[in-house]
Formats: structure tokens, C-alpha cells, sequence
């Protein structure tokens, strides 16, 4: 795993109750990563997501549009190792 990256997003705008964190999984399950994505209590959604940089690029595609419903309107992101992305990527409560 010593080619995988990890970052962390912070998405903002109209992200919950829009099925962003289902969607997100969706998308991150089928490029295969480890993660999570979760609702804050500021409104925005959290996304820690770890795989290969190219996969981990078109979740970020992703991040910045969101499903139908979703309007997106930033996404503020941190690339690092802060700890471990749980496996398979799932919604954190």
C-alpha cells in the first residue's frame, strides 16, 4: 500500500439530505477505496477516502458536483496520512 495516498474533504453547500454520503460511497466503492464520508454538524459533509492518486482524483470529481440533487459550492482538501481509512469505505454516524 506504500503507492496510495489519502486525503480528507470537506464538502460544503447543499450536501445533506441530498444522498451525498450514499452517493459517495457508491462512487468510492466502485473504484475500490477505503474510507468514509460522514455529515458535521456545521452542514457540510466529511470525506477520508485512501487508494491509488489516480483513483482518488476521480472521487474528487465526484466530490464537486455530488449527486442531482446536491449543490456544491467548495471543497476544501487535505492530502496526508492522518490515520488509517477503514475498509470497505462506509458512512460514519
Amino acid at each position: 500500500m506504500a503507492d496510495h495516498e489519502q486525503f480528507r474533504a470537506l464538502v460544503r453547500g447543499r450536501v445533506q439530505g441530498v444522498c451525498f454520503r450514499s452517493s459517495t460511497v457508491d462512487e468510492a466503492r466502485l473504484l475500490d477505496l477505503a474510507g468514509y464520508a460522514r455529515n458535521l454538524d456545521d452542514g457540510s459533509v466529511e470525506v477520508v477516502a485512501r487508494g491509488p492518486r489516480e483513483d482518488l482524483a476521480r472521487l474528487l470529481d465526484f466530490l464537486h458536483h455530488g449527486p442531482s440533487l446536491a449543490r456544491v459550492t467548495g471543497v476544501e482538501i487535505e492530502w496526508g496520512n492522518q490515520s488509517a481509512a477503514p475498509s470497505p469505505f462506509d458512512i460514519r454516524f
